[in-house]
């Protein structure tokens, strides 16, 4: 019997990790797997913000906050251990945080540089290796047929070079090679490995971009969609690298860009 469109997008009973939840696409995400049946852990530096546990909670799931600073490698390995002595089981991880610098790369600091690649590489690293392990020891869910999902966020510029910010293009090139690198291991038993590229998404990131002028009018123009970005463009897909629908796409990088990389 063919199975119903609808459950290929179903996360009922699932539970997510998702870093970078607070604000932009981490919020988006974190609440689009609510509204599909996933319960949310929500990991951030601290719990003075609550809006997207409180909109999860208001979706009927559950939310849960933990605590750490994504550039302190030793808060970042003793994440997975405390998440799952305290009884989860994690279904699904995006790790959607991620910081930016900007420096003419002549004058990159190092301890910029080593910031940048501690949160947007070695914690999306660290959270891949040790919930990936925990997701190997899962039966496989009989609503995603799979063991796990892992989202990671990569960029236009895992692609692309960009302009002062070095660190940053290093980053994100990397961690679509991570993703295909564990995607080539672990698809096989049952964990589903993809990443999404976000293009130029109005999001606190962009700040220095959106309040330029010229280099705003530049990136608009060359937008086919005709516009920037919003936190609500990655619900779908997001979604959809999570549950079911996805089934055979593993190692893949997701561009989600108006067409940007196309032109």
């Amino acid at each position: 019997m063919a199975t119903p469109i609808s459950q290929f997008f179903s996360l009922e009973g699932q539970t997510a990790v998702v870093t970078g939840g607070t604000r932009g696409i981490g919020q988006a995400a974190a609440i689009a797997l609510a509204e599909s049946g996933a319960d949310i852990i929500l990991i951030q530096r601290d719990r003075s913000q609550d809006s997207t546990a409180k909109s999860i909670e208001a979706t009927g799931r559950k939310a849960t906050i933990y605590t750490a600073d994504l550039s302190s490698q030793v808060e970042v390995k003793a994440l997975t251990p405390k998440i799952l002595e305290d009884g989860h089981k994690i279904n699904i991880l995006v790790n959607c945080a991620g910081i930016q610098k900007r420096h003419p790369s002549a004058q990159f600091p190092d301890e910029d540089w080593n910031e940048v690649l501690q949160v947007n590489l070695t914690t999306v690293f660290t959270l891949c290796r040790d919930i990936g392990a925990h997701m190997l020891s899962l039966e496989p869910s009989p609503v995603t047929g799979r063991r796990g999902s892992i989202i990671n966020f990569a960029s236009l510029l895992s692609f692309q070079g960009g302009l002062t910010v070095p660190a940053y293009a290093a980053s994100k090139g990397a961690v679509a090679q991570l993703t295909k690198s564990l995607a080539n291991e672990w698809t096989s038993k049952g964990i589903i490995v993809n990443a999404i590229a976000p293009g130029y998404i109005e999001t606190e990131m962009n700040t220095a971009l959106l309040n330029n002028p010229e280099r705003l009018r530049s990136i608009s123009e060359r937008i086919p969609a005709g516009r920037w970005g919003t936190p609500e463009d990655f619900k779908g897909s997001v979604v959809f690298l999570a549950g079911k629908g996805s089934a055979y796409v593993s190692g893949h990088v997701l561009v989600v860009d108006g067409g940007w990389m196309g032109r």
